[in-house]
């Protein structure tokens, strides 16, 4: 495999110090054009970072001189993992639901009532550290790109407060107010619909990238889904859904539908479901599947069969669901252990779907690969293979992460 070189846009005025990382013995790039495989693999490899962006990939022994180096010892090298939908702006925990399942009791979407007092009570400090210790704590475990939600506000300051914080540490930021019908409007579901979709959005919409609803029994049918969708991307932001998680539902042919990035969960679909997300992977504005088997460990539930739309020809990324009710927690090597133990996907096809599925639910081409030009987030691996990742569940093999060029941290240094 002969080398990567710099591309055109890296011509110009010097992007900063560079850093090679050689002796890489498994780097994945996902993109076949620069290795072998669908996962553009390289052996025996090294790269190059200039400020923020990948500069050059290919063997070690062909590597440039850099300002620095770093030699990965023949660990495993693959892309920032990319977790596209988490529910980070929060107080409180449910620790009480949580034991109660344990005994038996099945989860529902009443339990989210729980932490919106919590959160309400909070104040803008509170919310800040909680979403910053779970950003790093996500960081550490490889994580380099997060998508994060409101929704546990359910006023129009609570949820603008909440975007406000959250759009300071993420680029990915969405608009949750149709997440349940909030407390005060519970004998008048459409009036909070017609504040959704009014005052609220108003006040979200600056500090947002998306629109989200929550299409299921417990919180909203077909019909408010869509008019708080449409009336998203009216103000400019893109929809994703909470779909077809807790039974059989619209929500999916709704993403469909209105184009939306991602339809998010998908454990219960019928064949018309499949063939949906199938043809909209190659729609000029495509719909990913992204699945969440956080939750179906954390509630005990059925979990959605990746094979099943993965050889129907559906995008599918992997992402935690990070939030204090159904999946509490922010490991994407989790996930991974479990969609290949529990969902039918091989360990390639859960590294692609937690790193490339990912970008593609956020619509990014520069995160979730490893080539000249993508932004340079990338994670070693203590281990020869990412294959590991699922091989040997809940060991912590994340040893060093780059985010944005970056050496964001190092289990060396703690």
């Amino acid at each position: 495999m002969s080398d990567t070189h710099r591309t055109p846009a890296d011509t110009g005025a010097p992007a900063g110090p560079s850093t090679l990382v050689t002796h890489i013995a498994h780097l994945t790039t996902n993109d076949p054009s620069h290795g072998t495989g669908p996962l553009g693999t390289l052996h025996d490899a090294a790269l190059v970072i200039e400020g923020d962006r990948i500069a050059w990939i290919g063997e070690s022994s062909r590597a440039p001189a850099t300002d620095s180096h770093v030699d990965a010892g023949g660990r495993a090298v693959v892309p920032g993992f990319v977790d596209s939908h988490s529910h980070l702006l929060f107080a409180g925990d449910r620790t009480e639901e949580f034991t109660a399942r344990a005994t038996g009791r099945p989860y529902s979407a009443g339990g989210i009532r729980t932490t919106v007092t919590a959160t309400r009570a909070a104040t803008d400090e509170e919310l800040a550290a909680t979403l910053d210790r779970h950003l790093t704590e996500m960081v550490r475990q490889g994580t380099t790109s997060t998508e994060t939600k409101s929704g546990y506000g359910l006023t129009v300051a609570d949820e603008a407060r909440a975007l406000r914080v959250a759009a300071s540490r993420t680029d990915e930021v969405t608009y949750l107010g149709a997440h349940i019908v909030a407390p005060e409007y519970r004998d008048d579901p459409d009036g909070y619909v017609a504040l959704v979709t009014g005052a609220m959005l108003d006040a979200c919409a600056p500090h947002a990238r998306w629109v989200d609803a929550f299409c299921e029994r417990g919180a909203f049918d077909g019909d408010q889904a869509r008019a708080v969708l449409t009336a998203g991307r009216a103000k400019g932001l893109t929809p994703r859904v909470h779909a077809n998680q807790l039974g059989p539902g619209p929500g999916v042919r709704i993403a469909v539908e209105l184009a939306a990035a991602s339809a998010d969960h998908c454990t219960h679909l019928d064949d018309a479901d499949v063939d949906a997300l199938a043809q909209a992977a190659t729609a000029p504005e495509p719909t990913v599947a992204t699945l969440l088997p956080g939750c179906e460990f954390s509630t005990r539930s059925p979990y959605p069969d990746a094979r099943r739309l993965l050889d129907a020809g559906a995008t599918v990324a992997l992402s935690t669901d990070c939030n204090p009710g159904s999946s509490f927690t922010s490991s994407m090597p989790f996930c991974i252990a479990v969609a290949v133990r529990e969902m039918g996907m091989t360990p390639d096809e859960a590294l692609w779907s937690a790193t490339a599925g990912g970008a593609a639910a956020l619509r990014r081409t520069d995160i979730g690969t490893l080539r000249p030009g993508a932004r340079a987030d990338l994670v070693v691996l203590d281990a020869p293979s990412p294959v590991h990742l699922a091989y040997r569940p809940g060991v912590p093999l994340v040893t060093d992460v780059w985010q944005a060029g970056r050496h964001a941290w190092s289990r060396r240094a703690d």
